[in-house]
């Protein structure tokens, strides 16, 4: 069963989605369903990582015992001479 829903966005982010639901041959109701299928349904994958992620992922390597925490805390530490 469908219902309606009104959502209230910038005019601009209108339009552009209705340009590339039209590219993407869906409507834009269809898209908006899509879209909140994907966030609520609690599953991610490796294609929902972003390419940026993906390149980044492995470049360091810490300890096994390292302390997150204790690491951001001296790095404020030394950042502002605390």
């Amino acid at each position: 069963m469908d219902n309606k829903l009104t959502l209230s966005l910038d005019s601009k982010v209108i339009e552009r989605a209705k340009r590339y639901a039209k590219k993407e041959n869906k409507s834009l109701s269809r898209m908006v369903e899509e879209y909140f299928i994907k966030i609520t349904s609690g599953k991610s994958s490796k294609e929902d990582i972003s390419p940026l992620v993906k390149k980044l992922s492995g470049v360091i390597s810490l300890p096994v015992n390292f302390d997150a925490k204790k690491g951001y805390s001296d790095h404020l530490s030394k950042k502002y001479g605390k």
